[in-house]
């Protein structure tokens, strides 16, 4: 990660992993400009000179777009999180075997967990710093793994974050072409205690469920070791890579 990022972006800053990366980013960075994207910007959450929430609609390309210019119009961007995502919600959950599979859930999962991502990539990774060290991380998840899948099931969710693995290895061979400072990675938090994973903690081993603080500061630390020798990869909150 750049040493002091000065143009910091995060997307889906509403996010309890987002959020608290924008907390840690403030705090350490006092200085940045730090920019929140999220369909519900709430200026107040982390009130701090430095931050600055604006509203994007995700369903709408241009105003990604928009977004972008916005973001990178005073200087290049250092840092940018994508923070966006979805299991479940009150009328979807992960499917625990073919019968469970629909159309809809599926095609809801892949424009949150893929398509989502791939667009933000489309117009923010040219607005990354040229001159200096610039990374893009998107948030992914170890069950993307095709190779450590060993219990099956959440086949939309899988099958949309081993997909956004292949869109972070395409885009981070692609930028290389026309900017050999960026780094192109994707992120597994870990599990943390989120509405995303609620409904799932009781599954989870003692002492690996993660606040959002720290598996945020994890990443942010995994995010320091990088260099373009690891762009295009995936890596978990323990800075452990994760394989496809």
């Amino acid at each position: 990660m750049p040493a002091k990022p000065k143009n910091i972006v995060v997307i889906g800053s509403s996010g309890a992993i987002a959020s608290a990366f924008i907390k840690r980013l403030a705090d350490e960075n006092p200085e940045a400009s730090i920019k929140g994207f999220s369909r519900h910007p709430d200026q107040s959450k982390h009130a701090s000179a430095n931050i600055l929430y604006q509203l994007i609609d995700y369903e709408d390309e241009s105003s990604i777009a928009r977004c972008a210019q916005m973001a990178s119009s005073q200087a290049p961007i250092d840092l940018l999180l994508v923070g966006n995502g979805i299991l479940h919600d009150a009328q979807m959950r992960p499917e625990k075997s073919l019968k469970d599979l629909s159309v809809e859930n599926f095609q809801r999962v892949f424009a949150i967990n893929t398509i989502l991502p791939a667009l933000i990539a489309k117009h923010f990774l040219p607005k990354l710093n040229r001159k200096s060290p610039s990374i893009f991380a998107a948030l992914t998840a170890r069950v993307g793994s095709i190779s450590d899948n060993r219990l099956g099931g959440w086949y939309a969710y899988r099958a949309s974050k081993a997909a956004l693995n292949m869109i972070i290895k395409n885009a981070a061979i692609e930028v290389q072409r026309t900017n050999k400072q960026a780094i192109v990675v994707g992120l597994h938090p870990g599990t943390v205690d989120s509405d995303l994973s609620k409904p799932f903690q009781g599954n989870v081993p003692e002492g690996k469920l993660f606040t959002p603080d720290y598996s945020a500061g994890q990443l942010l630390a995994v995010l320091a070791t990088l260099s373009n020798e690891h762009s295009g990869k995936c890596f978990a909150w323990d800075g452990q890579e994760i394989q496809a």
